[in-house]
């Protein structure tokens, strides 16, 4: 497909782009003109792409690969974070892919290179790079350990997003099956970066990736709006012995909720117990993936409901706790009638299950509570072991 696009193709995108591709795709006889296979692909690559980089997405001058590539980039939010860890004069980019992280590096870092081996992908990152005006990125068409053996000097950072899927397109995590391998790669990375930032996949464990790392200096659990999407970490020659953990959630309205803990400060924690109070609260899924199961409650003055539940109350609102905050209005038992009383007619609320026997579904078909309405209600357990459900409205 050539690029730009001529004016009849744009205009073809343009007319289409929140159409179904699969009916345009049975149309395609009544442009006799136009590539519209290739039209198509841009139409549901740019579909794809509208939540994670909605202005890449709205942007006409642009050009998107296949569907893959859209749904492995980062997205808008993730790599703005990236771009705010690095620095530097040089840093190299050794998985390219659709170019967003480099292209959110280059407003940080002087001089970025972006490395990736599919060449056809190259190519259009490259372009579209040209139409964001951003000229401080030199485009590689060649695998990572090609690159980094025949590039004279070293680098500020290196960054590394090893291909997650295998040949049945199936997805891994384990690092040692991811494309590169980096803990084959490790010395070669070490040797021609000072610092290298490296994204695993969230379902990695953390311990048993700073075990097989051994290099790892820090990291950084990263969420968006509560759903965990990628784990960082920050590798050098001089590891630390207790690697400082960051967890941040990225929040549409900009902000972010962090934490910081290590293994130490989590084992030194103690935790105290008590039952509801005036105020409730859930960590964000950050900090549970970070294992912040008791630093959390001390950190911020905050009583657990029990061990295994994972929730926190005080009678003191903590505003900046990392995580969902609620009022309780009533503690109930499980009981769908005392349930209902709350709620209304209609009798609708929001449900989470926290250390209880039931899952959701069990729960809404035991006590006829339909999803929706204003009002949450958490089912867990309390200190003595007895199942409980909490009435609660969001703050």
């Amino acid at each position: 497909m050539e690029y730009p696009l001529p004016a009849a193709a744009r205009q073809y995108v343009a007319d289409h782009l929140h159409d179904d591709p699969a009916q345009l795709a049975l149309q395609a006889r009544r442009y006799p003109g136009l590539p519209v296979p290739d039209l198509v692909r841009q139409i549901q690559a740019r579909q794809k792409a509208r939540a994670k980089l909605p202005t890449w997405a709205d942007n006409p001058d642009l050009v998107f690969p296949p569907s893959l590539s859209v749904e492995q980039a980062s997205s808008a939010r993730t790599a703005a974070f990236k771009a705010s860890l690095v620095q530097g004069q040089r840093l190299a980019d050794l998985t390219g892919g659709f170019g967003v992280d480099s292209a959110h590096f280059a407003a940080t870092v002087a001089e970025v290179h972006y490395v990736e081996r599919n060449a056809a992908l190259a190519e259009v990152v490259r372009f579209n790079l040209a139409q964001l005006g951003i000229g401080n990125v030199e485009c590689h068409t060649e695998d990572a350990v090609h690159f980094l053996r025949n590039t004279p000097g070293t680098f500020d950072w290196l960054y590394l997003d090893p291909a997650r899927r295998d040949t049945a397109a199936k997805k891994i995590f384990r690092l040692q099956d991811c494309e590169p391998d980096v803990l084959r790669l490790m010395p070669l990375l070490l040797q021609k970066g000072r610092s290298v930032l490296l994204k695993t996949s969230p379902m990695l464990d953390i311990e048993q990736a700073i075990q097989e790392l051994r290099h790892v200096r820090r990291l950084w659990v990263v969420a968006v709006d509560n759903e965990c999407k990628e784990v960082l970490y920050e590798l050098g020659p001089e590891p630390a012995i207790d690697p400082e953990r960051f967890t941040v959630n990225l929040l549409r309205n900009g902000q972010q909720q962090e934490f910081r803990l290590n293994r130490a400060r989590e084992a030194r924690a103690i935790a105290r117990y008590a039952e509801p109070q005036q105020f409730l609260y859930e960590p964000n899924v950050a900090v549970l993936k970070a294992g912040a199961f008791r630093s959390v409650g001390t950190a911020f003055e905050m009583l657990k409901l029990h061990q295994h539940s994972h929730l926190y109350t005080s009678d003191t609102l903590r505003p900046e706790f990392p995580g969902r905050i609620f009022r309780i209005r009533a503690v109930e038992k499980y009981d769908g009638q005392a349930l209902r009383t709350h709620l209304g007619p209609e009798a609708r609320a929001h449900v989470t299950t926290r250390n209880f026997p039931d899952t959701v579904a069990e729960f809404r078909h035991r006590t006829g509570i339909r999803e929706g309405g204003d009002l949450y209600l958490f089912a867990t357990t309390n200190l003595e072991g007895r199942l409980m459900v909490l009435v609660c409205e969001k703050l």
